[in-house]
């Protein structure tokens, strides 16, 4: 009986994965009016750089509601996208590399393989059992309200004036917005500030006096390892502008990012 059993269990794995990479576009289209893009951010910064780790990695859920002429519905495999070639910038006067993975800029929507998304819902509620998580759908990730207790906000707004700062657009079909939002890191030596900004150009704007923001409640938060919030009326241009001051220590620092477009 167990040697079927181990003959059957693989065939049966095989032919899972075969009838993803076939039909897997067509058995997880949303019911919903959603589209869903994710991608990751690789940062790696230059010598000059402080920070005793040199690697930053944004993870990114964006979703928002379809156009109505359904430009945004072509559809992209989780595994299916390469990286782009490795892209010298600066920002503050230092320099870094910047790799993106399966960034289409708000033109695809993402649909998971069958054991990515088995995999994703497991970790989700493995989350919610230990507090890591509020939200109990697993296609939507809501954090708690954690603050950085290792230096108060005003030592915060001291050390990020010479950090990192990363821009993460919204996608919308709209010229106005509002959007549940969520994010965490898994760097528990530092705190990051979040703000809701109308164009990307805020992001250099922020080491200087020129920086602007939507300063209405739940747009922003300062000195966090955890946060969730909801910011209203956002420019279809606009993003979250993530910061973090240039003391990272561990290895790599991933941040985990969620957007979500309210109806």
């Amino acid at each position: 009986m167990k040697t079927i059993f181990y003959i059957i269990l693989p065939i049966v794995a095989f032919l899972l994965i075969l009838t993803n990479a076939l039909y897997g576009h067509l058995l997880f289209v949303p019911t919903t009016e959603y589209v869903t893009t994710k991608y990751s951010v690789y940062i790696h910064l230059q010598p000059e750089w402080h920070s005793g780790s040199k690697n930053i990695i944004f993870d990114v859920t964006n979703s928002w509601y379809k156009s109505e002429d359904g430009k945004t519905n072509n559809i992209v495999n989780s595994d299916s996208e390469e990286y782009n070639s490795n892209q010298l910038q600066s920002i503050n006067d230092k320099s870094y590399v910047e790799l993106k993975h399966s960034f289409s800029n708000c033109q695809k929507e993402w649909q998971p393989i069958t054991y990515g998304k088995a995999v994703d819902t497991v970790r989700h509620e493995i989350e919610y059992v230990q507090g890591n998580q509020l939200s109990t759908n697993p296609d939507i990730s809501v954090y708690p309200d954690i603050e950085n207790t290792n230096y108060d906000k005003s030592e915060q707004q001291i050390k990020i004036k010479n950090g990192y700062a990363q821009f993460i657009p919204i996608c919308t079909s709209k010229d106005i917005a509002s959007y549940d939002y969520s994010i965490k890191t898994d760097n528990n030596d530092v705190g990051f500030d979040v703000y809701f900004v109308s164009l990307s150009l805020e992001r250099d704007n922020f080491f200087s006096n020129d920086f602007d923001y939507y300063k209405k409640s739940g747009c922003f938060a300062q000195n966090k390892q955890s946060y969730s919030g909801t910011c209203n009326d956002v420019e279809k241009d606009g993003g979250l502008i993530i910061v973090f001051p240039d003391e990272l220590n561990p290895w790599v620092t991933k941040v985990t990012v969620n957007l979500y477009e309210k109806k």
